[in-house]
C-alpha cells in the first residue's frame, strides 16, 4: 500500500514537472509576443505630441469598452451560448486579474475562451499609451494559453493545472526578467483564494518562473526597466530612517490608490457613463501632469515619469504631486473601463514617492526610487513576497538591498494602517450622519 502511494506521489510530481515545462514555454512565447506589441505602442506614444497623448489613449479606452461591452455579451439561460464573447452575469469584464485569482488551484475553471476578446481590449488600452501595466496581461495570457492547450484531451488535462500555473509565472518572469518574481506573483495572488501551497504547485511555479526568465535571457529582451540602487546609505541609522520614511509614504499612497482602483473596478454604472466620466478625469489629470512634468510622464504605466524624475532635479513637492497624479490617472483609466494591470503603475508611483525624500535624506535617487518601487508593490498590490523577490533579483550593494527589504515590510504595515484609518474615518462619518437623522 505504501509503495503504491509512493508511486502515485512520484507520478504526480512528474506530471507537475512535465506540465510546468510545457506551460512555461507556451506561456512565455505568448506573453512575449503580446508584450512586444504593447511595448512598441507605448514607445511610439512616448515620443508623440500632447494632442496624441491626450486623444489616442482615450480612443484606446473607447475601443476597449466597445469590444468588451459591444462585441461581448452576457450569458443568459435559455439562449444559445457564445463562449468566445459571453461573460457570466455580474462579472467585471475588464478585470483580467480576477479570473487568475478565482481559478487558482482549479485552473480548469479558467474561462480561456474569453481570452481573445480581452486580448483585444488589452492591446487597445495599453498599446495606445494608456496608464495601465503589462503584468496582469502577462499572467492572464500565460494562464489562458496553457488552459487552452490543456483542454484538448484526457492526457493533456492531467497537465493542465501545473501548466497553467507555470504559464502565468513564466509570463511574469519573462516580463520582469527575474525568475522568482513570476513564481511569487502567481503563488501569492493564488493565496487570495486560499489555493494550497502543495509541492506540485510550488514546483510548477518555480519551473515556470525559471523557464520565462531563461527565454528572456536567450533572446536578450528588455521588456521593462527596473531601477538598480547603486549607492548604499551612508550608515545603518540612515538605512533605517530611509526605510521608515520611504516605506511609510509609498505604502500609504499606494494603499489608498489600491483602494481607489478596487472601487473604480466595482463602480456600477453603464459603460458609456464610465467611459465619459473616467475618460474626462484621466484627460484632466494628464493635462495637469504634462504641465508639471512633461508629456512622456503621462504615457503608459509610468516608466516615462520615472525617467523624468531621474533627470529633472525636481523639488520634493513637485515629485509628490507627480506621484499622486500618476495614481489618479491609472484610477481614472480603470474607472473608464481600461483593461490592463496596476502592478507596474504602483511600481512607478512608489518609485516617485521614494524620490520625494532623496534630497532631505541625502541618499541616492536610485536607492530612493528602488526602495519606493518595492514599497509600492508591497503596500499597493499587497504582494510583499513578490516585492522581496524583486528586490533580491534587482541586486545592488548589500546595505542598499537591506534598506529596500526593510522598506517592503514598513510599506506593508503602513498600507494596513492607512486602510484602517480610512475605514475608521468612514465609520465616524456614517455614525455622525445617523446621529443627525435621529
Amino acid at each position: 500500500m505504501r509503495g503504491r502511494s509512493l508511486v502515485s506521489r512520484a507520478a504526480s510530481i512528474a506530471s507537475a514537472v512535465l506540465g510546468a515545462v510545457l506551460g512555461g514555454v507556451v506561456g512565455s512565447f505568448v506573453v512575449i509576443g503580446v508584450t512586444l506589441l504593447l511595448k512598441a505602442g507605448m514607445d511610439f506614444a512616448a515620443g508623440r505630441s500632447l494632442l496624441y497623448i491626450v486623444i489616442v489613449p482615450l480612443l484606446g479606452l473607447t475601443v476597449a469598452t466597445l469590444v468588451l461591452n459591444g462585441v461581448g455579451t452576457t450569458a443568459a439561460e435559455g439562449h444559445e451560448p457564445h463562449p468566445w464573447r459571453a461573460f457570466p452575469p455580474g462579472v467585471i469584464r475588464a478585470d483580467i486579474s480576477a479570473d487568475v485569482v478565482d481559478s487558482a488551484g482549479e485552473e480548469e475553471r479558467f474561462p480561456w475562451r474569453l481570452a481573445p476578446i480581452r486580448a483585444l481590449a488589452i492591446v487597445a488600452t495599453v498599446a495606445s499609451g494608456g496608464p495601465m501595466g503589462t503584468e496582469a496581461p502577462a499572467a492572464y495570457l500565460g494562464v489562458a494559453a496553457d488552459v487552452c492547450i490543456g483542454d484538448r484531451g484526457r492526457w493533456l488535462r492531467r497537465l493542465l493545472r501545473p501548466a497553467a500555473l507555470a504559464g502565468g509565472a513564466a509570463g511574469v518572469a519573462a516580463l520582469m526578467a527575474i525568475p522568482l518574481v513570476g513564481t511569487a506573483f502567481m503563488l501569492e495572488i493564488g493565496r487570495r483564494r486560499r489555493a494550497p501551497l502543495s509541492a506540485e504547485r510550488v514546483l510548477a511555479a518555480v519551473i515556470g518562473g525559471f523557464v520565462g526568465w531563461a527565454i528572456n535571457r536567450a533572446f536578450d529582451l528588455n521588456l521593462i526597466r527596473l531601477v538598480v540602487p547603486k549607492e548604499p546609505p551612508a550608515s545603518f541609522t540612515m538605512a533605517v530612517v530611509t526605510a521608515v520614511l520611504i516605506g511609510g509614504l509609498s505604502g500609504a499612497i499606494c494603499s489608498l490608490a489600491g483602494l481607489a482602483v478596487n472601487l473604480a473596478k466595482k463602480w456600477e454604472a453603464r459603460p458609456a457613463v464610465r467611459l465619459a466620466l473616467g475618460g474626462a478625469a484621466m484627460v484632466a489629470a494628464v493635462l495637469v501632469l504634462v504641465r508639471i512634468a512633461n508629456p512622456a510622464a503621462a504615457v503608459g504605466p509610468g516608466g516615462g515619469a520615472i525617467l523624468w524624475a531621474e533627470g529633472a532635479n525636481a523639488l520634493p513637492m513637485t515629485l509628490l504631486a507627480v506621484c499622486i497624479l500618476r495614481a489618479l490617472i491609472t484610477t481614472a483609466a480603470v474607472a473608464a473601463g481600461g483593461c490592463g494591470g496596476v502592478f507596474v503603475p504602483f511600481l512607478a508611483v512608489g518609485d516617485i514617492a521614494g524620490r520625494v525624500f532623496a534630497p532631505g535624506l541625502e541618499v541616492g535617487h536610485d536607492l530612493a526610487g528602488a526602495a519606493g518601487a518595492a514599497g509600492g508593490i508591497s503596500g499597493g498590490y499587497r504582494l510583499p513576497i513578490t516585492a522581496v523577490m524583486m528586490v533580491l533579483g534587482v541586486g545592488g550593494p548589500h546595505l542598499a538591498t537591506l534598506t529596500c527589504l526593510a522598506t517592503v515590510a514598513v510599506a506593508f504595515y503602513a498600507a494596513l494602517a492607512a486602510e484602517a484609518l480610512l475605514v475608521r474615518m468612514r465609520d465616524l462619518v456614517i455614525a455622525r450622519r445617523q446621529a443627525l437623522v435621529h
